[in-house]
């Protein structure tokens, strides 16, 4: 697509915006699971029946009042309601990008259109987080609808910034493989995201303290009730409610997920390595992963700082990013390339 009008490049703008509001997002998420904030506020959308923090003698008093069972922890509650608040203006703003997408025809509509579903699901997510005091399912379907908010942004930017002039052309038998190698990465990074969020959700990241498995005689402990997805009632999920050998599980299949991963992103840098076209992204994969495995390295032998933990979060996220942006690239490698007006008929047929 070409940016032919201001108001197509203020578009552009927009989106590029809420991109990193949109990892800004994520970051605070990962932020206030890590210091156990995530029921720093008892209730949704305020914070002890405030639109913010209760701050004054006469709000905490009140707070107390109606939620005598959780004490108010300002620290906690400020972390909580600053990932709210931001996690709100991204709403805002993807709300923005469908009006402006709606309004102009030759701006693209399917990927806005998912994304405002997809928020507004997450804002329900983030609601249940709440509500239902941080069930493993909710909290890691919370974690993955904030990745998939940052990836269809991504998309969206890479669509809107995408030459209509040029494209890079691969032999179709080579394509066909490249697009196959592309979807099993994309899967296996998912999966392996969706591993680290069950094992955050369960209070699992610290089971094990050795390298490269784990201390723990994991192969008698495997219990594969540890990855039921519906786990029976408890009042509260925070600091977890599963035994020690089914915690044992999800870290260790968190570990051996690990190494399939590994393998799958080396093979598919080495194909883009092969394809001139595709290297730069080659380079980029290797060294997302190797960057992914020393934060991982790194929270095991230091017993999960949060900075580095955080980290940890973000680069899985960057590498899924460039996952997708890998197999949006070999896609568009498969096409021929199109005149201006092609192009946008395109570009306007698909979303």
């Amino acid at each position: 697509m070409i940016l032919t009008n201001k108001n197509d490049r203020y578009f552009f703008y927009l989106v590029s915006f809420s991109f990193v509001l949109s990892l800004t997002v994520v970051a605070l998420g990962a932020f206030t699971r890590l210091t156990e904030a995530g029921l720093g506020c008892p209730d949704w959308p305020g914070c002890y029946g405030f639109l913010t923090v209760p701050q004054t003698a006469l709000e905490q008093q009140t707070a107390a009042e109606f939620f005598p069972q959780t004490p108010l922890e300002p620290q906690k509650a400020w972390n909580e309601m600053l990932h709210r608040y931001i996690a709100g203006s991204l709403g805002v703003f993807i709300l923005a990008i469908n009006l402006m997408a709606w309004r102009q025809s030759s701006l693209p509509k399917l990927l806005p259109l998912l994304l405002l579903l997809m928020v507004t699901f997450q804002a329900v997510l983030g609601m249940w987080t709440v509500t239902l005091v941080l069930m493993p399912v909710v909290v890691m379907a919370h974690l993955l609808g904030g990745f998939t908010i940052v990836c269809l942004l991504w998309l969206l930017r890479l669509q809107l910034s995408s030459s209509v002039t040029k494209r890079d052309h691969i032999e179709s038998k080579t394509v066909s493989r490249l697009r196959i190698a592309a979807i099993i990465s994309v899967m296996v990074v998912v999966c392996q995201i969706a591993l680290g969020g069950w094992t955050a959700a369960n209070y699992a990241a610290l089971v094990c303290t050795q390298l490269p498995i784990c201390e723990a005689n994991w192969q008698q402990l495997f219990d594969s009730k540890a990855f039921l997805l519906v786990q029976p009632q408890h009042e509260s999920y925070q600091y977890g409610v599963l035994d020690y050998g089914q915690r044992v599980s999800i870290h260790v299949v968190h570990r051996l997920g690990a190494i399939v991963t590994t393998v799958v992103v080396l093979a598919m840098a080495w194909l883009c390595w092969l394809q001139l076209t595709l290297r730069r992204y080659s380079l980029v994969l290797v060294l997302l992963l190797t960057l992914q495995i020393a934060l991982g390295v790194t929270n095991v032998v230091a017993s999960l700082p949060v900075a580095v933990a955080v980290g940890h979060n973000i680069t899985g996220l960057g590498l899924l990013v460039a996952m997708v942006t890998v197999s949006y690239r070999v896609r568009r490698c498969s096409q021929p390339a199109l005149s201006v007006e092609q192009s946008l008929r395109e570009e306007q047929s698909h979303g």
